[in-house]
């Protein structure tokens, strides 16, 4: 779905007439919230954001999954698997299976960690463990209270904050804010603005962890792209911030073309978006997750050949900090299990 733009704007009609509804929703998400989970026998880490759409969540888990590899950890990432029809438990194959089976997110990680995706999340849990997890890294589920948590943090981008903070349908907040704070143990600001800073000082005065971090594009997309130019299209969460990211890193986007979060995308769009791309003289240039939805089993439709994947990591301003943050949380968890 698109992105309601009131959500990102002061307090509107729109949102003030859908209040009534955000309550309802909300009263039920706090519910939810409260709930105990299952516990996993191994440590769980879940990366989570507090609204719907975009913010670097799953930068962020992939980050995490090169922090617990450098510390000798065998982490299995956990999905929902969004957008697929498959409900698992089952292990992501990216040679065998599409977006449309496991979801874009879940495919696309799948070539840097394993990856299981089940509609129930607890019902992942002993798929992980057979696999040799020793921490599980839950992609999302942070409203979710199926399996208990041993640390959530919380991805937010730092020039869209929470919008108008009011929660969905009214805004873009998946349930009332306090309770979503209160669970939170550590939160990652991705990129300078201070949109977040409110959300931050509320974090850092309950004890919580407060990290920074930037969005760093790949060399290699960098260099493939350079003095080429581009039409660029996203079916993400925030495509502005796409197509940002790549002026920023100095590629001259001729041409934008924004699309739903995880929009299924046709092969007569792709056609239609290389022939313009062709009439102009420009390269086709997109995401990693855009790109992993035009692929099925590894191989990409024919019409989307020549697209240019644009890929970004993200890095954070201290990664000691949460490295210590990540290695205490472990121990506890696991003293603790050790306990009982």
């Amino acid at each position: 779905m698109h992105e309601p733009v009131f959500w990102y704007r002061p307090p509107s009609l729109a949102s003030r007439l859908l209040m009534p509804l955000g309550a309802v929703y909300g009263a039920v998400a706090a519910r939810r919230l409260a709930r105990g989970g299952i516990d996993a026998g191994i440590p769980v880490l879940c990366v989570g954001n507090y609204h719907v759409g975009g913010a670097g969540k799953t930068p962020a888990v992939l980050a995490l999954v090169n922090l617990l590899r450098d510390t000798g950890e065998a982490p299995i990432v956990l999905s929902r698997g969004y957008g697929g029809k498959l409900r698992g438990p089952i292990k992501v194959d990216p040679d065998r299976h599409a977006a449309i089976d496991v979801g874009d997110e879940p495919l696309m990680m799948a070539w840097a960690v394993p990856v299981v995706v089940a509609r129930e999340r607890a019902d992942g849990v002993a798929l992980a463990r057979s696999q040799g997890a020793s921490v599980i890294l839950m992609d999302d589920g942070f409203q979710n209270p199926a399996i208990a948590k041993d640390a959530s943090l919380i991805v937010i981008d730092g020039d869209r904050g929470l919008g108008n903070a009011c929660v969905f349908p009214a805004g873009p907040l998946r349930a009332p804010l306090p309770p979503q704070l209160a669970r939170t143990d550590a939160l990652i600001i991705v990129g300078d603005g201070i949109a977040a800073d409110t959300v931050a000082a509320a974090i850092a005065a309950q004890g919580g962890l407060v990290l920074h971090a930037h969005l760093k594009p790949s060399g290699a997309s960098v260099a493939a792209l350079r003095g080429r130019r581009v039409l660029a299209f996203a079916g993400i969460g925030d495509p502005a911030k796409f197509f940002r990211t790549l002026r920023m890193s100095g590629v001259e986007v001729v041409t934008e073309q924004a699309f739903a979060d995880h929009h299924a995308f046709s092969e007569s769009e792709i056609e239609a978006l290389t022939a313009a791309a062709k009439r102009d003289g420009l390269t086709l240039v997109t995401t990693e997750k855009d790109l992993a939805r035009l692929s099925n089993g590894g191989k990409l439709m024919p019409a989307a050949r020549d697209i240019v994947p644009f890929a970004v990591t993200l890095r954070f301003d201290d990664e000691a900090k949460l490295q210590r943050f990540v290695t205490d949380r472990l121990f506890k968890s696991r003293a603790k299990k050790f306990r009982s």
